[in-house]
């Protein structure tokens, strides 16, 4: 028989008895599949539970911004309005593969002879869906559409030809996306509802996963080995009680069971989900399309003469993927709201930020190109909007921004001199950014707003706060564009070295 799809939301079983290393360390592919004994079926297929924030690596407000999305939104036509751009970072993609075509009934005829032998050709394959990795004009998710639908397969026709190959679908992809695999979005709603913001520890998802611990995609509505036939003439219960076609079909199960063994090898999506951080050099297979079917020229043997049979293609896929891109720079510049991030990038780059004197002002990152010397590579540099004190906590869309810094070769850090203590508002953004993000990544602290603190008190005290972390500092006052040179040196300093 056919596998069936065993992926289901569950609300009522509970972790305790796990081995505490299946609780741990949900980024660790050994300790992040938690085991429950449901046994392996005949297909050597295992049931895996896990948490549903433990799938998402302990951020569930993904789930939360793509179904609901209420603050999400209103931010995002916010920033489109007031910066003039748009900037999608995650996205919730339906992919649907094309069914394969039938294959043809048909028999030979000519003049002398009526009816000839059968000449029914093979139905075209459905369509596959792929996606290639491109690092060119591509820093948003939002010219991706919502759904891709791949070609049908033509259905086979007279004269033994094969009918058409259903039309594939390439999907561009911007380099630092990452793929994850979600159940159907309209079921997952129901368990979300009205709990935007909350924790999804007890939202558990029962996902049937293979031997290499990668998630098993089932076509649902096809037919299993030794069905999916055609007739014009009878049906299949009139024929099943023919000996010379139930020695047929014993036959074709073997063909049907190796069409299938090879179309649930291509079915699987790994459970850690695809991390695209560079360019692919050509497209990768993400969903198969269906198997078109075998014509009546097949099935022409000693004892049967003019079958008025053939194979229908096989069923198309669809499934549900959340899109995720990790904003890739040289380096990030974090601060505090109005702490002169975007004004700085507009003294360093050709990137235009708006810029104001409010809080927020930046909504969306920006990415900026800094050009040194003529025999050097450009570096970039990525604004991130300004981060907040409980930003770790999601408090601002706060861990919206900071997955932006995941991704960046070195980070800048932005503080304002203007600020009353400007060490305290360094510990706020060192504790939202957490050793995690920060781990094997270049340091540089860039002081903003020199010229309003004319004592130099700020700046010192600053600079003997970092000077034992082994960090350099740079004041800037980037309106009157002084020391920004020297500040470009720096980071191109930290970038660089971030690079090898």
């Amino acid at each position: 028989m056919y596998p069936t799809s065993n992926h289901e939301i569950l609300t009522d079983i509970s972790t305790e008895g796990l081995p505490e290393e299946y609780i741990k360390n949900p980024r660790n592919k050994d300790s992040f599949i938690k085991y429950y004994d449901n046994g392996i079926d005949n297909w050597g297929y295992n049931s895996r539970i896990l948490s549903l924030a433990d799938y998402f690596e302990g951020n569930s407000h993904h789930v939360h911004h793509v179904f609901y999305n209420n603050q999400q939104q209103s931010l995002m036509t916010r920033g489109k309005r007031v910066e003039n751009r748009t900037f999608i970072d995650l996205k919730l993609i339906r992919c649907t593969t094309g069914k394969g075509g039938n294959g043809a009934i048909t028999f030979f005829r000519d003049a002398n002879r009526p009816l000839g032998p059968p000449d029914g050709g093979d139905g075209g394959d459905g369509g596959s869906i792929y996606f290639t990795v491109v690092d060119k004009n591509m820093s948003s998710l939002h010219r991706l559409k919502r759904t891709y639908e791949a070609g049908n397969g033509v259905n086979g026709k007279g004269s033994q030809l094969d009918g058409k190959r259903g039309d594939d679908i390439i999907i561009e992809i911007p380099v630092g996306t990452t793929i994850k695999w979600i159940p159907d979005p309209l079921t997952l709603r129901k368990y979300l509802s009205r709990r935007e913001g909350e924790k999804l520890d007890d939202i558990k998802l029962k996902i049937q996963c293979d031997q290499f611990n990668n998630i098993q995609l089932i076509r649902e509505t096809n037919w299993t080995v030794g069905e999916g036939w055609s007739f014009t003439e009878g049906d299949r219960e009139f024929y099943e009680t023919r000996d010379y076609f139930n020695e047929l079909n014993e036959k074709v199960k073997e063909n049907d069971h190796e069409i299938i063994q090879e179309e649930l090898k291509f079915d699987t999506f790994p459970i850690l989900g695809l991390d695209l951080s560079k360019p692919t050099s050509k497209p990768e297979l993400l969903l198969k399309g269906g198997k078109g079917g075998m014509g009546n020229m097949h099935f022409l043997t000693k004892d049967i003469r003019n079958p008025n049979f053939s194979k229908k293609g096989r069923e198309g896929i669809t499934s549900f993927f959340l899109l995720e891109l990790k904003l890739i720079a040289d380096l990030g510049l974090v601060g505090l709201p109005n702490a002169g991030k975007s004004t700085l990038l507009r003294s360093i780059s050709k990137a235009r930020p708006r810029v104001g004197h409010w809080e927020f002002t930046t909504l969306q990152p920006t990415v900026g190109t800094i050009f040194t010397t003529i025999d050097e590579d450009p570096f970039t540099v990525a604004d991130i909007p300004g981060i907040i004190k409980g930003a770790s906590e999601n408090k601002g869309m706060g861990l919206d921004f900071l997955r932006h810094i995941e991704r960046c070769a070195g980070l800048v850090f932005v503080i304002s001199l203007e600020s009353k203590n400007p060490i305290i508002d360094l510990e706020v953004l060192l504790n939202e950014v957490g050793e995690k993000r920060m781990k094997d990544k270049k340091i540089l602290i860039v002081a903003t707003k020199a010229d309003l603190n004319e004592d130099g008190e700020n700046y010192m005290n600053l600079k003997q706060y970092i000077e034992p972390k082994g960090w350099k500092i740079v004041p800037v006052c980037a309106m009157k564009g002084q020391n920004v040179e020297t500040c470009i040196k720096l980071m191109s300093e930290v970038a660089y070295s971030g690079k090898k």
